[in-house]
């Protein structure tokens, strides 16, 4: 007997951004897996079950959310943000595809939710008006080098780029790097977002210019929105500045 495995996303932490979807799923569950912090977010019923566990096991806790599904359980996998944005939906795909034959037949679904950049760029504006990219800096996964290319190619093609998992204890010079690199292909004048815990009651928004922002106002829980040469900033009396990309391009000179 084969059961249900969803992914859910969560959003970036605002209860106001979960889906009706999403609390759809959640309602119908027995049995949810997660890192621990996302599962706190949930308010779960005295039949439903969460088993928790470390952020850097997600091909472990995949298993063990297919295992149960494979029992015949209606399992959720949670996420915070979008599942399919650098989080749990790429994980499970990878377990299936490396796990025994029955796993595909579990009945799979994913569903969306708002993710960092987003909840970010809504907070000053559009700054995501025109093309833009995301690039996970956390070289757990892929080399640092390869980040560094990726980081001049978008920069150099006139990209918007959401920065996920900035920094952290374990890599705290990696953000400093990546803007110095930037500092290299942009213009100083380039806004920059410091988007810390948007839409949650410990939310910091700052806005720098390139040439003045500074790695250590980030955090493992900062997105960092920068602009493209034509994202614009529109001071405003009294009122946070507005950062916008205007939706037309003019392309890219150097």
């Amino acid at each position: 007997m084969s059961g249900r495995l969803v992914v859910i996303g969560l959003g970036p932490g605002n209860p106001d951004q979960v889906t009706p979807e999403a609390s759809r799923a959640v309602a119908e569950a027995s049995h949810f897996f997660g890192y621990k912090p996302y599962l706190d977010r949930l308010e779960l019923r005295p039949d439903q079950t969460r088993v928790a566990s470390d952020n850097r096991e997600e091909i472990s806790r995949s298993n063990a959310a297919l295992e149960m599904a494979a029992s015949g359980h209606r399992v959720a996998m949670v996420s915070g943000g979008d599942p399919g944005v650098f989080a749990m939906a790429a994980a499970v795909c990878e377990a299936i595809e490396a796990g025994p034959r029955e796993w595909r037949d579990i009945e799979l679904s994913v569903v969306p939710g708002v993710t960092a950049m987003l909840a970010v760029a809504a907070r000053v504006g559009a700054p995501l008006g025109h093309d833009f990219c995301a690039i996970n800096l956390s070289d757990n996964l892929k080399p640092w080098d390869l980040i560094e290319r990726r980081l001049v190619a978008v920069a150099e093609a006139g990209f918007v780029i959401s920065l996920y998992n900035p920094i952290s204890k374990a890599r705290p010079w990696q953000l400093g790097s990546a803007l110095e690199t930037l500092r290299k292909h942009l213009p100083a004048t380039t806004p920059v977002i410091f988007g810390r815990a948007a839409g949650r009651p410990d939310e910091r928004i700052e806005i720098f210019t390139l040439g003045e922002a500074d790695a250590a106002k980030a955090d493992m829980a900062t997105c960092v929105v920068i602009g493209s040469p034509e994202t614009r900033l529109i001071e405003r009396d009294g009122k946070p500045p507005l950062v916008y990309t205007p939706r037309f391009s003019a392309g890219v000179t150097k």
